[in-house]
């Protein structure tokens, strides 16, 4: 199965590796980051790549961040990626890396949610709650929610879970002043692009964003946003409440997985060609469909 899994970039000091992306220094104050093939489900890293996964997601991202720039400050700085790396380096960055601005990450992922789905769903039909947030009574799998919900959780290490935690222990990490201003950010943002993907047929009931401050204190929205691999992306001519919708993400290997005798701990099960496949297929048509 082709895929990049893993980048050797030798011109750069290497930083860290994590679930999906490799992070080298360009000098003190930028980021080289390389979107891989790797695909990160159920916070395990999978064996085989997506093909061709990494430079969609850049794309997808790159046409976010130009779209609602003027929205928050961010992290890029619009540099060429080969620019910076030796010229037999080029093929592992092109089309699959941004020079990012160097920011210290906030210690928690922003999740909003605008359908009941996923972890939500399970939650609520536990408790009545999603992520202790009290719901109507009677609800579906999949239902929009009555409003959009900024649901924090915590930032564990590769092969760790996240966490789910209230806005009140949110504020206990970062701070009041910048859990209000993410939450802030995170739902103003997502209710924006939510508004754009359904006017192209795809409804995003969910997404994560990730933030970090400059030495100044200001926040800035960093790494990924809006793509399959932090986001559902459901197509809007099959949703229906009742079932988890056909998706455009990482949801199909997920329901794969689901049907694997397999304990949500590394190693995870090989996927089967046509998996990796079909979910390449459908990230490819995400990305068409919201930059056509």
């Amino acid at each position: 199965m082709t895929g990049l899994l893993q980048t050797d970039i030798k011109s750069l000091p290497f930083l860290h590796r994590g679930k999906v992306r490799d992070i080298y220094a360009v000098g003190e104050d930028k980021l080289l980051v390389v979107q891989t093939d790797r695909l990160s489900a159920f916070d395990v890293i999978l064996d085989d790549p997506i093909p061709n996964k990494g430079k969609i997601l850049t794309a997808m991202s790159n046409f976010w961040f130009k779209k609602f720039g003027h929205l928050m400050p961010n992290h890029e700085t619009g540099i060429a990626p080969e620019d910076v790396v030796a010229a037999d380096e080029r093929g592992q960055v092109a089309g699959r890396a941004i020079v990012a601005k160097k920011f210290t990450p906030l210690k928690i992922e922003a999740i909003v949610r605008g359908y009941l789905i996923g972890s939500g769903w399970k939650d609520y039909q536990k408790t009545g709650s999603l992520c202790g947030i009290p719901l109507p009574a009677g609800m579906q799998e999949a239902q929009k929610l009555p409003e959009v919900l900024f649901t924090p959780s915590t930032k564990a290490p590769v092969g760790e879970h996240d966490e789910n935690i209230s806005f009140a222990q949110a504020e206990q990490i970062v701070g009041a002043e910048i859990a209000a201003q993410v939450r802030d950010y995170a739902i103003q943002l997502y209710t924006a692009a939510a508004d754009f993907a359904a006017s192209k047929g795809i409804i995003i009931a969910d997404t994560k964003f990730e933030f970090g401050i400059d030495d100044k204190g200001v926040v800035h929205l960093i790494d990924e946003i809006l793509t399959p691999d932090s986001s559902r992306f459901w197509p809007a001519a099959s949703y229906a409440v009742g079932c988890s919708p056909p998706s455009f993400d990482k949801q199909f290997v997920r329901d794969w997985l689901e049907t694997q005798p397999w304990n949500k701990t590394a190693p995870a099960p090989r996927l089967p060609l046509e998996v990796a496949q079909q979910t390449a297929a459908k990230y490819e048509q995400a990305l068409q469909m919201l930059t056509a």
